[in-house]
């Protein structure tokens, strides 16, 4: 067995992150699972046959068997019980990419990926391949290749968008939450607040409070506050700045409760957090 595979070991982007890639050329048999996953994660069937289980049993409400060959590709969804085999006589290779964050969900609906449809033949297998290789090309633990990393799996998401994304009147909540995603990403260093994201997506904040809860499963204030504490985390790497000039940065106009806010978050305050990245 020929098994390639990167884990990261930070996860600081709140809205997409890549959790671990790699590809590996199967044993005859080799079964993986069943087990549970905290994030999305893919596989691409690049040659070779192998079978696709989701449930825990044939009596699982949610089970269902898939034969697979080459040009297929499965995914397995957070919380997801599933068992993966390959085949005795053409064991299967396959690449893959595990990923989740705010933005995950929004962008796998998008894909037409669902829990109970979650397997795809793709018509141009050497493209995504390609694309998958790209991230594990691209692994490392350092800004510059979690950049390229997520980049990569932006494009690989972008193809699968094109190719098979839906047109459902799901669309227009989701319109307005990438909308309100944008503007927190431009503007989350000014003092901002709920009001005036959902004055500029056009719609009351209840209506904004309904679209992130249902697809982010996370308040608007709660989403925006975490966003400036990521970002704040970069900035308190970087160590250039103290952390009332970090708190200001990201929108904090009250150093003190920027401090109490990271800490409950972060498990420690902005100094100890500074001075104890390597």
């Amino acid at each position: 067995m020929i098994k390639h595979s990167f884990k990261t070991n930070s996860l600081e982007n709140l809205s997409l992150s890549v959790y671990n890639t790699g590809y590996q050329r199967c044993e005859s048999c080799h079964t993986w699972g069943p087990a549970t996953r905290d994030h999305y994660l893919f596989h691409y069937v690049a040659s070779g046959k192998g079978v696709f289980n989701t449930g825990i049993s044939t009596h699982s409400p949610s089970a269902a068997s898939h034969s697979l060959t080459t040009g297929d590709m499965f995914l397995i969804f957070p919380g997801q019980v599933s068992y993966y085999t390959a085949d005795n006589d053409d064991p299967w290779e396959y690449y893959w990419v595990g990923f989740n964050g705010t933005e995950a969900q929004r962008l796998v609906k998008l894909t037409g990926f669902t829990s109970d449809n979650s397997t795809l033949s793709l018509s141009d297998k050497e493209q995504a391949k390609t694309l998958l290789m790209n991230i594990y090309e691209s692994r490392g633990n350092s800004p510059a290749a979690e950049a390229d990393m997520l980049g990569h799996l932006y494009l690989f998401l972008g193809r699968l968008i094109n190719m098979h994304g839906q047109n459902s009147n799901d669309l227009r909540p989701l319109d307005y939450l990438s909308k309100a995603l944008k503007f927190i990403q431009c503007n989350y260093s000014d003092n901002i607040g709920v009001s005036d994201i959902a004055d500029y997506v056009g719609i009351s904040r209840s209506q904004l409070y309904r679209v992130f809860i249902t697809h982010l499963g996370i308040a608007p204030s709660e989403y925006l506050q975490k966003h400036r504490i990521n970002e704040a985390c970069s900035l308190l790497v970087d160590r250039t700045l103290s952390v009332s000039e970090v708190a200001y940065s990201v929108g904090f106009i009250d150093p003190l409760y920027f401090s109490k806010f990271f800490k409950k978050h972060k498990g420690m305050t902005p100094t100890d957090y500074k001075y104890n990245q390597k």
